[in-house]
């Protein structure tokens, strides 16, 4: 069983080498799509994955259409802030796409729009814009891995 996680457009080094290490932790594939707000040599990016990163299966892609067309009949689930739908709503199943936008913007708001049925968010206070990505990006996953009866080998 494997799930997949899309970073649209990271900008935090850090957060993407530890949503890194979760994909490695979990087999689940990471799939970023530039452009990027670090280089992939950034050696925060690497300290955040620690030496985990030979176990991650990494994808890299030139805008979040290109994703689509490389996965087609793909089921896409996309976090948002401004969405109602909680993540605890669905229920996932093999090969799932969780995509997440970038730390200060999030997805683009065309995307949610044409994506509505299957946007979900993770409820919070109103205290904080928002959680960490590399936070939001565990719960889901590992929400994912127990509706699944956790698959891991």
């Amino acid at each position: 069983m494997a799930f997949h996680i899309v970073l649209v457009n990271p900008e935090i080094p850090a957060n993407t080498g530890n949503i890194a290490r979760t994909c490695a932790a979990t087999g689940t594939h990471l799939h970023l799509v530039r452009p990027l707000g670090f280089s992939t040599d950034d050696r925060v990016l690497k300290r955040a994955g620690l030496d985990y990163w030979y176990a991650v299966n990494i994808t890299y892609y030139d805008s979040f259409e290109e994703v689509e067309a490389a996965n087609p009949g793909a089921r896409f689930f996309f976090a948002s802030t401004r969405v109602n739908k909680r993540y605890t709503d669905f229920q996932f199943q093999d090969g799932d796409f969780f995509v997440f936008g970038k730390e200060t913007a999030g997805l683009p708001q065309a995307l949610l729009d044409s994506n509505l049925e299957t946007c979900m968010t993770i409820p919070m206070t109103d205290k904080v814009r928002s959680l960490n990505l590399a936070n939001s990006a565990a719960i889901v996953v590992f929400e994912a891995l127990r509706q699944n009866g956790f698959p891991l080998s």
